[in-house]
């Protein structure tokens, strides 16, 4: 596949967005990119104006669901040109996810190809507003019209993007779950499978009633040891380490998570990757050494925590402003994203 069908939109919706006050994941851009599976390969690509998809209600994805996803964003740099941070990355890990929901592979080359067409086509969406960016969703479902438990013979791969600002306005609390499981080893937790995110809805409903932001998922068997938080990977520091739980099958192997990590290694930071048990966390707050906990991810970069809730007690955590690591990561990552920083990792993919 070497060529994309390209129809532009007849009427812009640009002028009726408010860049200065933009809810996240609400206000959609003027055009998508889409292309079809059937007949054993990818085909028709093509970019159109952001439209509604008719569906059949025995689509196989809304019964068995044969959905994957991934998130990223573009960013306007200081020299006024648009980046995306390590959409390589992304669409490797969507091929991963893929492979586990027996979705036939893409070419993840013409993808970015045809990412950046797409941005750079809408690429007024892409905001200038100091913390905001340009939120890109690329998702595959299934679409073959029958009443069964199989793979799908037929797909459809789209590529929509929106404007965003921040995810969490502040800083959040969170809960450690010990009664509900998001993933177990042998299943699909380290895919971006949408049944992993509506099975954990419930649960952080409930947290939410409690006056929780999200919830501290730990693992399926023992609820010992901490997973990730919600929609972030987790990351404390006690002492001058640097600790996060190792990806595995039940981990989502965050981009931003491997980022972090990164820099911190650069950085000659002591960093481990490894089982981090909650007893840990909480003898580390009992005797002062829990400095920093934070999550990381494409929608929230870093997300500060403030407080742990667990077996009915409040964990307050140290205060922001004097949390060294997480804040210098969090202005590092800016830097490289807006071309004040070099990119001595590679990261930065130009649109145009």
């Amino acid at each position: 596949m070497s060529t994309i069908k390209i129809e532009l939109t007849k009427q812009s919706k640009l002028q009726d967005l408010d860049l200065e006050n933009i809810v996240f994941g609400r206000e959609f851009s003027d055009h998508m990119f889409v292309m079809d599976y059937y007949d054993g390969q990818w085909r028709d690509a093509r970019i159109e104006p952001f439209q509604n998809i008719s569906v059949s209600p025995a689509f196989l994805s809304l019964h068995y669901a044969q959905s994957i996803f991934e998130g990223l964003k573009a960013f306007y740099t200081q020299n006024d040109e648009i980046v995306l941070f390590r959409p390589q990355a992304n669409f490797s890990r969507l091929n991963k996810s893929a492979e586990r929901m027996c979705i036939p592979a893409f070419d993840e080359a013409f993808a970015l190809e045809a990412l950046k067409k797409l941005v750079d086509i809408d690429k007024a969406w892409v905001p200038k507003v100091k913390g905001a960016s340009l939120y890109i969703r690329p998702l595959i479902f299934a679409t073959d019209e029958f009443v069964g438990v199989k793979p799908s013979d037929s797909y459809r791969f789209v590529i929509f993007t929106c404007p965003v600002n921040k995810y969490y306005d502040a800083p959040v609390k969170v809960k450690i779950e010990e009664s509900f499981t998001r993933a177990c080893s042998g299943g699909v937790g380290y895919s971006k499978t949408a049944g992993n995110y509506a099975s954990s809805l419930y649960p952080t409903k409930l947290a939410q009633k409690e006056g929780f932001d999200q919830l501290i998922w730990t693992d399926g068997k023992e609820h010992k040891y901490i997973e990730e938080s919600g929609t972030m990977n987790l990351m404390v520091k006690i002492g001058d380490t640097l600790i996060t739980p190792k990806a595995g099958d039940t981990i989502l192997a965050g981009i931003t998570r491997d980022s972090v990590l990164k820099i911190a290694r650069d950085w000659g930071m002591k960093v481990e990757e490894r089982n981090l048990a909650v007893q840990e966390v909480l003898d580390a707050h009992a005797n002062g050494t829990l400095l920093e906990v934070f999550g990381t991810g494409t929608a929230v970069t870093i997300c500060h925590i403030i407080a742990i809730g667990y077996r009915g007690k409040m964990l307050e955590l140290p205060p922001i402003a004097g949390r060294e690591f997480s804040n210098k990561v969090n202005e590092q990552l800016a830097k490289i994203r807006l071309g004040s920083e070099k990119d001595k990792f590679g990261w930065i993919e130009k649109v145009s």
